[in-house]
């Protein structure tokens, strides 16, 4: 049973990553310092896996904090980072934030790695690396375009740090995961998305207005060139994301890395625009969406998904959920906080 350590573990991806690694007989430790996050998500993962997760309340820029996790797990065998800020449209408003956050903490954590001498590492990057590409679809090896934000700039910076650091020290190797947009909830409907104040994000800002938590949404833009005017995304259900992490790890445990770093889409290969996706939750839902149509926002690249063709070859993953049942779990999700306000009350982000 390898030791795992899970940064950002309360977060979205990061919770439904250690509910899959659990249930795939790994050990997990999480470090979360819940500016962003809320701890009772943890609770959440007892109720579905019935095992507590340490958490260590503390932040990756501190690098005699990071490292003193490290002393006391000396055995961590592999790391899934997730632990960075995310929200395109802050990143363009803060960017020395997002570039002093994402960047220090990934690279104190490799400073571990390098002395521990931890053997797996697994980024959490993002679609976003390929900044607007000439082709919607995209591949592994589509050319990077110049990021569209401080965010997105921050990913491909990280792959960049990782990519050169795994050079030196070939002893850890290194998984990229370029995801596509993640949604939904576990279909327990214990753990899901909190975002923190007004959602950035397509899918909690329809279930927000849904439930009346907002009173309305805007869809950015519907003079894009595409079908119907407005951005096309890939979606993809959290939980097929989540095990392609185990997957990954499960890759580099069993030696079948061929180099030092590689790179994975993980997307289900389907373009879909906003307004296709408000329609798919209306039908789920029963909802009737009270949004308007707003001007472009800046950062935002006008279409992009995936080809997922190596994910499948080579690690053996398939996304499991369609759009529907994408829209229906974070539906229930959104349900489920209003009746657990208590449980699941949030908090402004901390601003550094």
């Amino acid at each position: 049973m390898a030791k795992i350590l899970v940064t950002g573990g309360c977060g979205y991806i990061g919770s439904h990553t250690i509910v899959d690694l659990i249930e795939n007989g790994y050990e997990v430790i999480c470090v979360d310092n819940n500016s962003r996050s809320n701890a009772g998500i943890l609770e959440g993962i007892k109720k579905i896996t019935g095992k507590s997760v340490k958490n260590y309340k503390v932040d990756l820029c501190s690098f005699d904090e990071t490292f003193a996790i490290f002393q006391e797990n000396t055995d961590i065998k592999g790391i899934i980072h997730f632990a960075a800020y995310k929200a395109v449209g802050e990143s363009v408003e803060q960017p020395l934030m997002y570039y002093e956050n994402n960047m220090a903490s990934l690279i104190n954590l490799l400073k571990c790695v390098q002395e521990f001498k931890t053997p797996w590492f697994v980024f959490s990057s993002s679609c976003t690396v390929y900044g607007n590409p000439d082709n919607s679809i995209v591949t592994e090896e589509t050319p990077q375009k110049p990021a569209e934000s401080p965010y997105g700039a921050t990913k491909q910076m990280g792959e960049r740090i990782l990519t050169d650091f795994q050079k030196q020290f070939p002893a850890s190797k290194c998984i990229l995961l370029r995801y596509f947009n993640p949604v939904g909830a576990h279909p327990s409907n214990h753990i899901g998305e909190l975002p923190i104040g007004r959602p950035q994000n397509l899918v909690p800002a329809i279930t927000q207005t849904a439930i009346g938590k907002i009173p309305g949404m805007t869809v950015h833009g519907a003079d894009y060139d595409t079908r119907d005017g407005s951005c096309i995304r890939d979606y993809i259900h959290v939980s097929d994301i989540a095990h392609a992490h185990t997957l990954a790890i499960q890759y580099l445990e069993q030696e079948k890395s061929e180099t030092g770093t590689e790179i994975f889409n993980l997307g289900t290969g389907n373009g879909v625009s906003v307004l296709e996706a408000i329609q798919a939750f209306e039908k789920v839902s029963g909802q009737k969406l009270n949004y308007e149509i707003g001007p472009r926002r800046p950062g935002d690249v006008v279409a992009i998904y995936a080809n997922n063709d190596k994910a499948k070859t080579a690690l053996g993953w398939a996304p499991k959920y369609d759009l529907e049942e994408m829209m229906s779990t974070a539906w229930k999700w959104e349900v489920k906080l209003k009746e657990d306000e208590k449980l699941f009350a949030t908090t402004p982000p901390q601003l550094n």
